[in-house]
């Protein structure tokens, strides 16, 4: 029996359920993380251009993107929730000794939540209700509570991958802990902002890849140039940046986890002078299978030198390191991640270099065609992002400290399956019924910007004019917008 099937035959029964039921919930919800972060953040930069330039389209896109917002948050709280009891769930052993070492990251982000859904009920209040500068103001501490709650996540995650903070009495149990120590991690710093940044530059892409469709069907007036040129400006700025931090990152997993770095970049044995392998396939006697393989670039990524020594996955023990398997999975997932990264890298340069040189948004429709594209690619470069940190860091839930194995619940697999698949059915459901939503409101809006471009009476007049007024008045038998209960008699700037 090969080592790695030989680790996997030692492993508890219910262990890969509670690892596919937390893979399936964490991956959905990852999709909604970079709205839920880096949007209310693109929203009031659309606010600040609507209120300075007195630009009543960039006011309209900030609320109808608000509204967005909003509807992202509240199936936000049902998969954020889900993952929460999970962590009690399936992993009591993790809880139950750590859980006072590093649960102050989750208390963090508890508040953090709560603050955020009070500052997003404001905001939507606000509209035609607050007087436009007290408006905008009470909306500015809305990605200071989105970054609070990313900063609880990541200070647990990067603890996970770097604990320290606490002394192990007799028995093995965390005591003396430190609480500062334990959340301000080596890997936090790097981690935290890789993290941030990408959020950022993937909602600037999500957004903009939808009014890149406009675009591409024709729709070319000022509401989609704005709906596109704002959210894609910041994802441009965000993505080289990103590039710089990423490397960073990854010469921080060289240092604090190399064992990790080793399943990343499948190198079995340590040495000098690695070569780098483009995707390709380690198999169980440490060869490599497939791939594009370049001398010398590990070692040079991760020293600046060919002489740079680059630890193998064979410097630990078999049962301290990713399987050959687990080594491939997150070392596909890491290139995948950066070959999206260096795509969208050039898309960033090729909307800058039109802009510098023509002053206008770049005109070409493979331009358009791939910027529609760059939003679900950033998504998945999350996705593999996560899934290298995760797998790289295999057999350890707790880096040297604890295994996946030592965590899991004792669960029968039998219920832990039946959950999953009543989970994966449920979010079916939820995601769909987001869809659906989303198309409504679209829809909606559409049809009222048809409305007032022909002159004609609409009953969603208030939700098309400026959002602070004056309003169109709407003619008696015509409903108003369920727009949070405004009056369409209601008229004048408050």
């Amino acid at each position: 029996m090969t080592p790695s099937f030989h680790l996997l035959a030692d492993a508890p029964a219910q262990l890969l359920p509670a690892r596919e039921l937390m893979a399936f919930t964490l991956a959905s919800h990852i999709i909604l993380v970079p709205l839920g972060v880096a949007f209310p953040f693109i929203t009031l930069v659309m606010h600040y251009r609507g209120l300075r330039r007195e630009d009543a389209t960039a006011l309209l896109l900030a609320r109808r993107w608000s509204a967005v917002m909003a509807v992202q948050f509240a199936l936000g709280i049902v998969t954020g929730t889900v993952l929460s009891f999970e962590f009690g769930l399936l992993w009591p052993g993790l809880m139950g000794r750590w859980g006072d070492v590093f649960g102050i990251g989750f208390g963090v982000e508890a508040w953090a939540f709560f603050l955020e859904a009070v500052l997003i009920a404001i905001y939507l209040y606000g509209w035609r209700r607050l007087k436009p500068r007290t408006h905008f103001l009470l909306g500015l501490p809305l990605p200071a509570a989105a970054l609070l709650g990313a900063f609880g996540i990541l200070a647990a995650n990067s603890w996970m991958n770097t604990p320290q903070g606490f002394s192990l009495d007799s028995a093995g149990n965390p005591v003396d802990v430190d609480v500062w120590k334990a959340i301000f991690t080596p890997m936090f710093g790097p981690q935290y902002w890789h993290f941030v940044v990408a959020m950022i530059l993937t909602a600037g892409f999500v957004v903009s890849g939808v009014y890149a469709v406009g675009w591409l069907r024709g729709r070319r007036d000022h509401y989609h140039r704005l709906g596109f040129a704002v959210p894609f400006t910041i994802a441009a700025v965000a993505t080289p940046l990103q590039f710089v931090l990423g490397d960073s990152l990854a010469r921080s997993v060289f240092h604090k986890q190399p064992v990790k770095f080793a399943a990343l970049e499948i190198v079995w044995k340590t040495d000098t002078r690695v070569p780098e392998y483009l995707f390709g396939r380690l198999n169980e006697d440490g060869s490599v299978s497939g791939g594009i393989k370049i001398p010398l670039l590990d070692s040079v990524l991760a020293g600046f030198s060919p002489d740079t020594e680059v630890r193998g996955l064979t410097s630990v023990p078999a049962d301290q390191r990713p399987t050959a398997v687990q080594a491939t999975i997150a070392h596909w997932a890491f290139d995948l991640m950066v070959l999206i990264g260096s795509a969208l890298v050039l898309l960033a340069l090729w909307y800058g270099l039109v802009w510098l040189r023509h002053r206008r948004l770049p005109a070409s429709k493979w331009f358009y065609r791939s910027a529609a594209c760059a939003g679900v690619a950033s998504v998945v470069a999350v996705e593999s992002g996560w899934i290298a940190t995760e797998v790289g860091r295999q057999p350890w839930i707790v880096y040297q400290n604890m295994r996946v194995a030592e965590a899991v619940t004792s669960t029968r697999s039998t219920t832990l399956w039946i959950m999953l698949a009543v989970v994966m059915v449920v979010y079916v459901f939820l995601f769909a019924s987001f869809l659906v939503i989303l198309l409504r409101m679209r829809t909606r809006w559409r049809l009222a910007d048809e409305r007032r471009a022909a002159g004609g009476p609409s009953p969603l007049a208030p939700e098309t004019d400026t959002p602070y007024g004056p309003r169109s008045p709407v003619p008696a038998g015509d409903a108003p917008a369920a727009d949070g209960g405004d009056s369409g008699a209601e008229g004048g700037r408050r």
